[in-house]
């Protein structure tokens, strides 16, 4: 199946046991983190793994973080 999303939009959320979590909107895509710094290297290798193909990958990584 072929990805036209030039964007792919995760919703943030501080986890009550620590740290945070992130899911994607419209993706079966969830990863988490100690910090915002590690979540988003998190994201990038989450999306690098769902979609293998770098031509079906979506160009940018939008956050909406909710606290």
């Amino acid at each position: 199946m072929k990805n036209t999303a030039t964007e792919i939009i995760f919703l943030i959320e501080e986890d009550p046991e620590g740290g945070y979590t992130a899911k994607a909107l419209g993706e079966s895509i969830f990863t988490q983190a100690d910090d915002i710094t590690s979540l988003k290297e998190m994201l990038r290798d989450a999306v690098r793994c769902h979609f293998l193909d770098q031509a079906n990958r979506p160009k940018a990584i939008g956050l909406h973080i909710v606290l």
